[in-house]
C-alpha cells in the first residue's frame, strides 16, 4: 500500500530483509506482449519497476503475500476503505539485564 493505493505486483523472490521491519521484493514479473489492450496502471508500475533490481518494502505497507502457480497482470487499486494496513510495532525489545 503506498499513498492510498493498493500495488498488486508478481514477483520470483521475496525474503525478509536484513533491514529491520523490511521485506525484499526482487525480480518482478510483468506479463508482456499477452494483451491486447493496455492497462494504464499495469503500464504505470512497468514504468514505475522497470530499472529496479530490488525493493525494500516497510512490513506495515504489505496487506498480503500470495505464492501462486501462474502469474496475473500487475495491476494498482484505489484503496476505497476496504483494506487498512495491519498496526505493527515493529521496534525491537529492549531487555534490562
Amino acid at each position: 500500500m503506498q499513498l492510498g493505493e493498493v500495488y498488486e505486483v508478481f514477483a520470483k523472490q521475496i525474503f525478509q530483509s536484513d533491514m529491520y521491519g523490511f521485506i525484499e521484493v526482487e525480480n518482478y514479473i510483468f506479463n508482456k506482449d499477452k494483451q491486447l489492450v493496455v492497462d494504464p496502471s499495469s503500464e504505470k508500475l512497468k514504468n514505475e519497476f522497470s530499472d529496479v533490481q530490488r525493493s525494500y518494502i516497510p512490513m506495515n505497507a504489505i496487506i498480503r503475500i500470495d505464492e501462486v502457480k501462474e502469474t496475473g497482470e500487475a495491476k494498482i487499486k484505489e484503496n476505497k476503505g476496504q483494506v487498512s494496513p495491519f498496526p505493527l510495532n515493529i521496534q525491537p525489545l529492549n531487555k534490562k539485564d
